[in-house]
């Protein structure tokens, strides 16, 4: 990367760019860009070489190659920072992250303490940003996961038994200071004594507010560390003026106060609140504790001469056989291979009810072995585990920030030296207008200003409701993957059901079949067929003519929602829906007709089997409803939103289990890439639609809709593109999202609008509006406990989440 002047010269590495063809869409992309001065793609090096301005551009570039449908190999990290002590901390260590080389996105929560990164590895890598970051006073810890947590946890417990001895020696020195500065202003040698008592408080216990305000000033930014330093010590210094030059002021007639007390009270109460503040936010982080809890250390592997070790669960591979005993916590996620026993899975699924595993069923990390013993063969190790995945997922979702959070970001941006520019009017005014005791009030009405003003509460406002929020989720089951999602749920109006796995258990069973003049000498065709289909419907037929030998076919093709074909002895055979025949003229004799009408009014899905001319076979699947979905269904539309079903099955079973399920609004024999359509169709009607689905087939109107939520039990491709997932695939999870969007949203609203009303009554009051009125001014002590108890009330109302219904 060569500099040229304040240019960069960046290389941006390229994924699928094939042709010059790409390479061409790619450069046109670019000459759009504000910002890149020059931009060549190199096709043979896999890389666009640009000429910037700045890093920022580097995002929009990025994300351009991105639209246009091309890769970018980029790294997304999540590290903690270590240092912060307030939420424009936050903001400062998120900016200088932002302009190194290289990211392309960063972000810093204050709550959970942690960066979350994504930079070009080309460019720069974990160490440089870490140096960035200590030249600002702040560190970066990185490790490996769970190395990460667990230095983690030993750094926190260190700094939070710092702070509580700091917090604790504060206090008790602050106590004399005190009851002198209150009771006994009078008694001999009062003010050195105060001074004695109050040196250690500011000097010593209250460093940390000094050295890192200097650390802020020397890179022209400031945060809570330089309004407690400011106040503190401008308080401080002009007292041992006041104590040591008392002359000063008896020759002007005025009498030289002392405001030890003022200093020292301020410190201890602010190093109080801190710790408190620490405390309730290991508590909204209690989520993914117990998520990391489940997981055991050890395990016991059966090898292949039948020999027992124990292994610590780092070094397990995958296919090695793992014994279960009763009782124990399941280490991996792996697939039985022998043995039989019940499981809890609540910790993963929320739901109570243990589940029987027998052979070739799947178990997972975390959940509870029952009574039986039995033994797995592992199959996802490590970070590939579902509890990993949900650990990861909450930790982001965590991190991650709600919209509403940017507009607090950019008032704490600016907050800090708006509190700055007050106090030094309010010391001007006091100054002028104050008459004799102008100096004196003056300086104290500033110091009181520094000191009651929180940007704290402001920037814990947020975070904390967003992390008890979706921990809460995670414990009940419901993942949610972004702030984003869970700040919209609470709006959704209109909900779109997929009908196979989420309605219904997404297990279709063969009910019935019958043939033409009972003839079933085409059944090894109809089974080879059905063998080599990808269709959910064509495994219930496969299961259900178990034993019989299959042909090999040719020319088999796959009709995307209509069925399939194939070709045996130059005669073409059908499978599929009614309008596969129709499509290609097959003739269907009246007894096999009334047999499908029949079913389909009982809401069987019906299927043929035909050769060129005749239909041979009719056969009835059905799918049974789940036992949660009619409750939670009557439960969603109490609240008061539009239900839609949707369904690539005909309109007589659509319309059967429309009926049983009490959904007003369905639509039968849609094809995948209508459902997309349709949900943009309600968008359009002004609707906020959320889509559940749990297929490939539901992938798209998934990403299309503006709440996606995929069932657990479903497709990996729909879980990775929804923002919410139930993991237990009950429906009755749904309506417990929307409330959880709704607290977390109110306790979001309640936080801010305390946060700011505190902030918009407290500066005046401490500025001294009150004085021409009633001679009333703020003690800065006073202030003090009350800016401490801003942001603990914050967090403290946002742990109220954890215990509502």
């Amino acid at each position: 990367m060569a500099n040229n002047s304040n240019k960069m010269n960046v290389y941006i590495p390229l994924e699928d760019v094939a042709s010059e063809h790409c390479a061409l869409i790619i450069e046109k992309g670019l000459a759009q860009i504000k910002g890149v001065e020059t931009h060549k793609v190199e096709l043979n090096n896999r890389r666009a070489s640009i000429m910037v301005e700045d890093n920022e551009v580097v995002a929009e570039v990025v994300k351009t190659i991105k639209e246009l449908g091309y890769g970018v190999p980029t790294v997304k990290n999540t590290f903690p920072v270590l240092g912060m002590t307030c939420a424009s901390c936050a903001g400062s260590a998120e900016s200088i992250v932002k302009y190194e080389p290289g990211v392309i996105y960063s972000s810093v929560n204050f709550a959970t303490g942690n960066l979350t990164v994504e930079y070009l590895p080309n460019m720069t890598d974990a160490s440089k940003l870490q140096k960035a970051l200590q030249a600002i006073g702040y560190d970066l810890l990185i490790e490996d996961d769970t190395k990460q947590q667990e230095t983690l946890e030993s750094i926190q417990e260190k700094k939070f038994r710092t702070l509580k001895n700091k917090t604790i020696g504060a206090v008790i020195l602050s106590l004399p200071v005190v009851i002198i500065g209150m009771f006994f202003m009078d008694m001999p040698y009062a003010d050195p004594i105060m001074w004695f008592f109050s040196t250690p408080v500011v000097v010593w216990f209250g460093k940390d507010f000094f050295i890192n305000a200097w650390k802020q000033a020397k890179h022209r930014s400031a945060n809570m560390d330089t309004l407690v330093a400011l106040s503190t010590g401008i308080a401080y210094i002009f007292s041992v003026f006041n104590m040591l030059f008392a002359n000063f002021w008896h020759q002007r007639g005025l009498h030289a106060h002392v405001y030890f007390e003022a200093a020292t009270v301020v410190i201890a109460f602010i190093l109080l609140g801190k710790l408190l503040e620490e405390k309730a936010k290991g508590n909204t982080s209690s989520a993914i504790k117990k998520l990391i809890g489940l997981q055991p250390k050890t395990v016991m592997i059966k090898e292949a001469d039948g020999n027992e070790i124990q292994k610590a669960i780092e070094d397990v591979n995958v296919g090695e056989i793992i014994i279960v005993k009763p009782g124990e916590k399941i280490a991996v996620d792996g697939v039985v291979v022998s043995g039989t026993s019940y499981v809890d899975e609540s910790m993963l699924s929320g739901e109570p009810v243990p589940v029987l595993k027998n052979e070739n069923e799947k178990v997972f990390a975390g959940t509870i072995n029952q009574k039986g013993s039995f033994q797995f063969k592992a199959m996802k190790v490590g970070r590939e585990t579902m509890l990993a995945n949900i650990i990861k997922m909450v930790q982001d979702a965590q991190g991650s920030k709600a919209p509403v959070q940017k507009l607090v970001d950019k008032i704490a941006g600016i907050f800090v030296p708006a509190v700055m520019s007050i106090a030094i009017l309010t010391f001007i005014l006091w100054f002028f207008l104050g008459g004799d005791n102008g100096l004196a009030h003056g300086l104290m009405a500033a110091v009181t200003v520094l000191v009651i003003a929180c940007p704290c509460a402001l920037g814990l406002a947020t975070p904390t409701a967003i992390m008890v929020g979706v921990g809460k989720g995670a414990e009940n089951g419901i993942l949610i993957k972004d702030a984003e999602s869970l700040e919209l749920a609470k709006k959704v109006t209109a909900i779109v059901l997929d009908k196979t796995g989420t309605i219904t258990e997404g297990k279709p069973q063969v009910t019935g079949m019958l043939w033409l003049n009972n003839d079933d000498t085409t059944k090894d065709i109809f089974l080879s067929i059905e063998k080599q289909s990808e269709h959910p419907l064509a495994e219930a037929v496969v299961k259900n003519l178990d034993g019989i030998p299959t042909i090999s076919l040719s020319k088999f093709d796959s009709v995307t929602g209509k069925g399939a074909k194939a070709d045996y002895n130059n005669e073409t055979y059908y499978v599929g829906n009614k309008k596969l025949l129709a499509e290609n003229k097959i003739v269907i004799a009246e007894q096999l007709q009334q047999q499908a009408d029949e079913w389909a009014k009982h809401s069987k899905t019906v299927i043929w089997f035909a050769d060129s001319k005749q239909a041979l076979s009719v056969i009835a699947i059905s799918d049974k409803i789940k036992e949660t979905s009619v409750q939670a269904i009557k439960e969603m539309q109490n609240m008061g939103i539009d239900i839609y079903m949707l369904t690539g099955d005909n309109e007589a079973t659509a319309k059967a289990i429309a009926q049983q399920t009490g959904i007003k609004n369905y639509k039968a024999e849609v094809l995948p890439q209508h459902k997309a359509d349709f949900v943009k169709q309600l968008q359009q009607q002004g609707k906020i639609v959320a889509m559940v689905g749990d297929g490939i087939n539901d992938s798209t109107a998934l990403a299309t809709a503006d709440v996606s939520i995929a069932m657990g039990k479903g497709s990996d491709i729909a879980i990775e593109v929804a923002k919410m997932t139930i993991i237990s695939s009950n429906l009755a999870k749904i309506p417990q999202a929307i409330r959880l969007s709704k607290q977390t949203v109110a306790t979001i609203k309640q936080n801010l609008f305390w946060a700011f009303i505190y902030n918009l009554i407290g500066i005046p009051v401490a500025a001294g509006i009150f004085y021409p009125i009633n001679g009333f001014l703020l003690n800065p002590m006073i202030a003090g406990a009350a800016m401490a108890l801003s942001s603990v009330s914050v967090v403290s109302n946002s742990l109220r989440l954890k215990w509502k219904k």
